[in-house]
C-alpha cells in the first residue's frame, strides 16, 4: 500500500474531479482543480485537508470567478517535497511558482487556518498581489499560544519519529477515531466530508506532510510581519472553532492596521465546510464591494 494518497485509487470519486488537474511546479509535482470564469479566487486549504475541503463551496465561487484550488505541498495528491521547503516562506515560494506555471494572478485570496498564513507569506514576501486576503478561521499567531515554546520543539520531535505517521494512519482506520477528530474541531461536517478526511488520514505519507507543516513553521516571524500587511485583511471566525481560539482574530486585529472581522455563530472550525453558502455570499460581496464582480 502506498504511503501517498493515490489519484488512480483514492481519488476515483474525488469531489469536482472534472476540475482537477496535474501540474509540474516549482519541482513539484501539484494536483490543483480550477474552475469557472471571472477573477481569479486562490484558496489554500489548511494543515492535514486537501482540495475536498472546498468540494460545496468552490462551485458556489465558480459562478463569480475563476476558482484555483491546489493540494498544497505534501498534501492530497500533491508531492511531497524535502522538509526544508516544508517551512512556511519554501511553501509560499512554490505556491508562488506554481501560479506561475498556471499563468494566474489571484484578485482575491482565502485560506483555511495554516492556509491564510501560507496566503499572509506570499503577500508579505511579494510574491502576489490580491486585493484582499480573506483569512477562514486563520492559524497567524504561534501554534500552542502560550506554550509556543514548549509546542515547537514538540512538534519537530514528532515529526522527526517515522512510526508515528504509520500509528496515526492505522488508528485512522476506525471511523470513529476520524468522527472524534472532526468534531474536536467543533465543526458538524457531512458524511461526504468525515469519509474522505478518513480516506487521507490511512495514508501515512500525507499525515507526514502535516506534521512536517507543523515542525517547520516559524510563525513567530509571521506575526512579526503582520503589521506589514498593507492590503484589506478580513478574519472570518467561527464563534465555536475549538482549534484556533476565536479571540485569536482579535490579537490579529491588533496587529494589522484595518483588519475586520466576521463572525459565524454556532459554526467551528470548519465553518466553510459547515456552510459554504454563508462564505460564498461573504466573498462574493467583498469582490463585488472592491468592484472585482458583480454583486
Amino acid at each position: 500500500m502506498s504511503a501517498h494518497p493515490v489519484w488512480e485509487q483514492d481519488g476515483r470519486d474525488w469531489p469536482n474531479r472534472g476540475a482537477s488537474r496535474f501540474v509540474a511546479a516549482a519541482g513539484l509535482r501539484w494536483h490543483v482543480q480550477i474552475m469557472g470564469s471571472g477573477p481569479v479566487i486562490l484558496l489554500a486549504h489548511g494543515t492535514g485537508a486537501a482540495t475536498h475541503s472546498w468540494r460545496a463551496l468552490a462551485p458556489l465561487l465558480g459562478a463569480r470567478f475563476t476558482v484555483v484550488a491546489p493540494d498544497l505541498p505534501g498534501h492530497g495528491f500533491s508531492e511531497m517535497p524535502p522538509p526544508q521547503r516544508m517551512s512556511l516562506p519554501g511553501m509560499a515560494q512554490a505556491l508562488g511558482g506554481l501560479l506561475r506555471t498556471l499563468g494566474l494572478t489571484p484578485a482575491l485570496v482565502a485560506g483555511h487556518s495554516a492556509g491564510a498564513a501560507v496566503l499572509a507569506r506570499m503577500v508579505l514576501d511579494g510574491v502576489i498581489a490580491p486585493h484582499a486576503l480573506v483569512g477562514l478561521n486563520a492559524a497567524l499567531l504561534p501554534l500552542g499560544g502560550a506554550h509556543a515554546d514548549i509546542f515547537a520543539p514538540l512538534a519537530r520531535a514528532v515529526a522527526g519519529l517515522s512510526i508515528v505517521p504509520r500509528i496515526f494512519a492505522w488508528r485512522a482506520a476506525d471511523s470513529a477515531v476520524v468522527l472524534r477528530l472532526m468534531q474536536g474541531t467543533g465543526s458538524a461536517i457531512d458524511a461526504e466530508g468525515l469519509r474522505l478526511y478518513g480516506r487521507l488520514a490511512r495514508r501515512p505519507g500525507h499525515i507526514a506532510a502535516a506534521f512536517a507543516m507543523m515542525a517547520n513553521w516559524d510563525l513567530r516571524s509571521l506575526a512579526r510581519d503582520l503589521p506589514r500587511l498593507k492590503l484589506p485583511l478580513v478574519l472570518v471566525v467561527g464563534s465555536n472553532d475549538r482549534t484556533i481560539a476565536p479571540a485569536d482574530a482579535v490579537r490579529v486585529r491588533a496587529l494589522v492596521p484595518g483588519a475586520g472581522i466576521v463572525t459565524l455563530p454556532g459554526l467551528g472550525h470548519l465553518a466553510h465546510e459547515e456552510r459554504p453558502d454563508l462564505v460564498a455570499d461573504l466573498l462574493i460581496r467583498h469582490a463585488a464591494t472592491a468592484e472585482l464582480c458583480p454583486a
